[in-house]
Order: C-alpha cells, then structure tokens, then sequence
C-alpha cells in the first residue's frame, strides 16, 4: 500500500509540473531538405513542433510565428529546420500550404503554384484562425523566397498590417527577379506584342512564377506605393551566392524598420544559396534575434555547402 500511496503522489507531483519542463528539445537538421521525409511519412501533415492545437504563447513570446514556404515548397516541405528550431526556442509555431493545385497527393504538397493575390488570401484566413485559436492579437511572419512577395501583399493589401508585428524574409524578391534573365525576356516580350502569349507559356504550370519577374504588372502594381509597410518590422536575409533570386540586392531595398543582413558579410565560409539560405545555421541565427533583438546572440560562421545548408 505504501508503495502504491508514493506512485501516486509522484504521478501527481508530475502532473503538476509545466510541460515544458519534461519536453526533451526536438532534433534540429540544418538540411533545407529535412522535411521532404516527414512529409513522406505523413502526407499533409505537420513538421514535430508546428500546428500544436494546445500551444498557448508565452509571455517572453506572445506573437505566433506563422511560416511561408516558397515556390513549390509547403508546410512541411520548406520548414524542417525552423518548425522544430523554433518550438525549442519557446515559440507556438504554425505553417501551411498555399497555392497547390486541388489534385491528390503528391500534387497537393507541392505548393506556391497559383496566383500569388489566391495564395495571400488562404495565408489571411489561416493567420485569423491562428489567432482565435490562440488568443494573440498578432502574429509573426517568417517567409522563405515567394513567401515574401505572398505575405507582403497579405500585409499590403489584404489589411495583414493590424495583424502582422514581423516580417522575417529569407532571400526575398522584393523587386522581382532576373533569373535566367527572364525578366528581360518578359520586357522584351511585352514591348514586342507578345506578353500575353509569353505569360500564357510562363504560367502553364506556375501561376506565380511570372508574377515574380522584374517589371512584372504584379510586381509594379504591389511596389507602387513602396515595398513595405511602414507599420511592420522587416527584416531581410539574403544571400550574394542566390542564383534565384537575381540580383540578390532586390532583397536589399532600403526602407523605414528595415534591417538588412547578408549571411556571408562576416562569414565567407558560408555558401547558402537560394535553397541553402533556407537552411543555414547562420541565417537562422539571424532569423531568431530578428523574432526577439531583445535577446540578441552570437550568430555562428561555419561552413555552409550550397543547396542543402
């Protein structure tokens, strides 16, 4: 009996600990790739550490971050390093996929593909029920590539400034991009006669891909009034090695709470490009004092090879 009698108590006492107390920290892989396996293993679901149903924020991290994959990435996909970096850090953490075609999986996982203007409003409506779900009056954004042009024209035009404290872009293209000097293609397409026939080409399969170009209508019209919004803190992280992303400094544009990073300033031995960017341990450093400059750290400098990070 007496034996019985202290299980019970120990349970008990255990019962009453925070959950947090007993949670073993979640594996962190800086590999872009990390969450391409879950997302085998789990069709459709979610990254260890995102879209807790239970998780109540903080009062040392009240605002939820919500994380925007880009062009043909999704919520698990895109996010196998920050969803379990950032749960370990104490943040609730929640992601999606915008922007797949309404086919069966794995077509359903491959997101960012349609109008970007679509997928800024599934972004709306998810952000809302975040913040019925867990009570904050704002969220956090963290984006990776189209992410950016995405959460922006959330923020810009479909009212996400009262509901958006951060914005975090990881290689952003803010003015577009010339990759493969497709924006010029563009330009000279349109001049000639033949824009609606070259966005007809360029669209085929992804709808957002051409919205994206330099000088691109989409482009022009979200920039009209300015990249940002004076009522959001953005910071930008970009790599002088993105191949995508052309030229890298579109993700540079000077503006109003608007920091800057460029991951190999200071570090050399970091080659992240447009996909490794996404999993470097040194722009992750720097997404994470962007999130809380309160608690500013050390970024790391070791060798990044390209691609995966």
């Amino acid at each position: 009996m007496r034996r019985t009698s202290l299980l019970v108590l120990a349970a008990a006492l255990l019962a009453c600990l925070p959950a947090t107390a007993s949670a073993r920290p979640l594996p962190v892989d800086y590999n872009f790739f990390a969450g391409i396996p879950p997302e085998l293993l789990n069709p459709g679901g979610s990254l260890p550490g995102a879209n807790d149903p239970a998780c109540v924020p903080s009062p040392s991290h009240p605002d939820p971050v919500v994380l925007l994959h880009g062009t043909g990435g999704g919520g698990q996909t895109n996010w196998g390093v920050y969803a379990p970096l950032l749960a370990n850090e104490g943040y609730c953490v929640f992601s999606l996929t915008y922007g797949s075609y309404a086919l069966p999986w794995p077509v359903s996982a491959i997101g960012g593909m349609r109008p970007i203007e679509q997928s800024a409003a599934e972004v709306s409506a998810f952000v809302d029920g975040v913040l019925a779900r867990t009570g904050a009056e704002r969220v956090d954004l963290i984006a990776h590539s189209q992410g950016n042009i995405v959460g922006n024209y959330y923020v810009k035009r479909l009212g996400g400034a009262d509901r958006v404290g951060k914005l975090v872009g990881i290689a952003p293209p803010w003015l577009g991009t010339n990759a493969f000097g497709a924006g010029d293609i563009a330009y000279f397409s349109r001049a000639l006669g033949a824009g609606p026939a070259f966005d007809a080409v360029s669209s085929s399969l992804c709808q957002a891909c051409g919205q994206m170009f330099t000088g691109s209508p989409f482009m022009t019209a979200l920039n009209a009034d300015g990249v940002y919004d004076s009522r959001v803190t953005y910071t930008n992280i970009v790599s002088a090695l993105d191949e995508l992303v052309v030229p890298y400094t579109s993700g540079l544009v000077p503006g109003p709470n608007v920091t800057s990073i460029v991951v190999q300033d200071g570090c050399a031995r970091d080659y992240s490009e447009h996909l490794a960017i996404a999993g470097s341990p040194r722009a992750a450093g720097h997404v994470l004092n962007a999130l809380d400059p309160a608690r500013r750290a050390a970024v790391p400098c070791e060798f990044v090879p390209p691609f995966t990070g």
